[in-house]
């Protein structure tokens, strides 16, 4: 189910328009040149780099604070159990659902103008999903908002599996707080964090219902990535080679991440 048809899409990118061409032409490396040469391909590679990496430290930042809160002593049982409640919510929610509730807050009659020019920050409305100053890290904000309580999970699992001797001995040594998180906790949850890091890189070099719910891909191109790219290609040009050349480029980036990943994890095994 996975390899035949990985096998046909790579098939493709060797040939000319197939699907629409009753006979294809077999054109070697061609598509790849196309694909590759194209100044849109090249804006859908940068965005989504930027997109990917940025999120990826959203998640990881965010996740981490809140783990960390979740897991520490001095909150009463109650209060952590309402907070894991509300910090997991967005992660409740579909990435369609995520989109329109986001669409409707970001709307130039919505909730984030209306508060933010009661708050004089803003002096007028602004189009967050239609400005290509702002779309972009819109964006992902957006998804670094729908995704952190995945890290916020695991993160908190490695943190209740960390043995609470090696906090008494410190304190026994002096550490203080900020000396026991930078010597203690993160070398503890460093294998959880690196692994987190790389299927998060790989999840959001892939992601497109968010982006393409959200904006579409614009405006001009400005939240443009590889997965909405691939799509216009095949379902809106038509050009199923290009689509098909577009996606396997895509899926030998996730693969060297996935690599690094795999082996990472047989060295810790």
């Amino acid at each position: 189910l996975m390899a035949v048809p990985i096998f046909m899409n790579i098939g493709y990118t060797f040939f000319d328009n197939v699907i629409m061409n009753k006979n294809p032409v077999f054109v070697g490396l061609n598509n790849y040149y196309e694909v590759l040469t194209d100044s849109t391909f090249k804006i859908a590679l940068k965005n989504t780099l930027i997109y990917a990496i940025t999120s990826v430290a959203g998640h990881l930042l965010l996740g981490l604070i809140f783990a960390l809160m979740l897991n520490s002593k001095y909150l009463h049982r109650h209060i952590k159990s309402l907070f894991r409640v509300i910090y997991i919510l967005p992660w409740v929610f579909t990435m369609a659902v995520t989109a329109v509730l986001w669409r409707l807050i970001l709307n130039p009659n919505g909730v984030a103008n209306y508060v933010l020019m009661n708050l004089g920050i803003l002096h007028e409305k602004v189009e967050w999903l239609s400005n290509p100053q702002y779309a972009l890290i819109v964006t992902i904000c957006v998804n670094i908002w729908a995704g952190y309580p995945f890290h916020m999970v695991s993160i908190l699992a490695a943190l209740q599996g960390v043995s609470q001797d090696l906090y008494e001995a410190s304190t026994v040594d002096g550490a203080n707080s900020f000396k026991q998180l930078y010597c203690i906790t993160l070398p503890q949850i460093k294998p959880v964090i690196i692994s987190l890091m790389m299927l998060d890189f790989i999840w959001n070099v892939q992601q497109f219902v968010l982006v393409w719910m959200l904006t579409g891909g614009g405006p001009i191109h400005a939240t443009e990535v590889l997965s909405t790219h691939t799509y216009k290609l095949a379902f809106s040009q038509y050009e199923f080679s290009l689509a098909a050349t577009s996606s396997i480029i895509m899926l030998c980036i996730s693969m060297v991440v996935g690599f690094f990943y795999v082996r990472y994890q047989k060295k810790g095994d």
